[in-house]
Formats: C-alpha cells, structure tokens, sequence
C-alpha cells in the first residue's frame, strides 16, 4: 500500500523517515502560515517557537516535498505537480494541520504582525535548534524547489533586518 505524506515545513528538507518516492507538487486553496508553536523542536514551553501550518486560502497554492506531533488535524488532500492542472497527479495525499482549537491545540499560536512573529522566531530555540535555522532552512528549500513563498520570504527579510539592526546596535 502506497502512502503519500505531504511536507509542507521541515519534512521538504528533513524528512527524518525513509521514503521510495519524492515528488514535488503543490496542494490548492491552503497556505502556509507562520501559526503554530513549537515546545519540542524550535522552542520551549516557556518560551515557544514558531512553526508553519497550513490555513485555507482561496486560490492559493502551497508548494510541498512521526515526528508532527503538536499537529491535531490530518486531511487527505490532491497533489498536483502542475498549478494550471484540474486533475491531481495524487490523490490522499496525507497533510498535518494545526487547528485553532485551543481545547485540541494547546500549541496554536494564531497569527500576529510580522515583526512580532519575526522577534519570536529570532528569540526562541528548542532541542532542534535555533527556531530562525527552520526559518531560513525553509525559505532555501522552497526557493531551490522555485517556490517563492511571500510569506516565508517577508518574514526571513523581516528576521534578517531586526539582526542587523540588532548587530550595528551593539557595535
């Protein structure tokens, strides 16, 4: 039985499972969002944390390539290798979605201004490392993918300036 998992965060360049197929496609009408807190990986309870999720967004498209355990929702949703295609290349495809249920995802964030989300990211750091590495790890995988995420791409900007500014500060 073939199982597709679709890897919209870390799992596009740490899958951390062994797979016979990889291919890159695309899911419709979701977006990935900055949403979700970290504990375990990126951050702590303390001090979160901030991960990608995926929300429903009208006429978007979400590029994509165990251990998504704070995730409390899993969908099974069309692949498609080509955004212009009206037939999917796989169907079922399985995708963990944090939800913002507080009662089912003690760890759901919710959004923010990007600068606050931004100085999170810069601040937190978990077992997994510093939470800006998957920010950037992230903005490189789409980017070598041709996935140029608005997003995650403003939001790198956004970590970016606040260290420099932070370092010339310092100086």
């Amino acid at each position: 039985m073939a199982m597709w998992v679709f890897g919209y965060g870390s799992l596009i360049w740490k899958a951390g499972f062994h797979f016979d197929e990889r291919v890159v496609g695309f899911i419709k009408g979701y977006r990935r969002v900055f949403h979700q807190g970290s504990t375990d990986h990126r951050g702590t309870p303390k001090f979160p944390g901030r991960t990608v999720t995926l929300e429903p967004a009208e006429g978007e498209v979400c590029h994509l390539e165990v251990r998504e355990k704070q995730y409390d929702k899993k969908a099974y949703l069309d692949l498609f290798t080509d955004p212009m295609a009206t037939t999917a290349a796989v169907s079922g495809v399985m995708v963990y979605i944090a939800s913002a249920n507080k009662q089912l995802n003690s760890n759901f964030l919710g959004p923010a201004s990007l600068e606050d989300i931004a100085k999170q990211i810069i601040q937190a750091e978990g077992p997994s490392g510093p939470n800006r590495d998957y920010l950037f790890q992230l903005e490189k995988a789409l980017l070598e993918l041709g996935c140029e995420d608005k997003h995650v791409i403003d939001l790198a900007n956004t970590v970016r300036r606040i260290l420099s500014e932070e370092d010339s500060a310092s100086k």
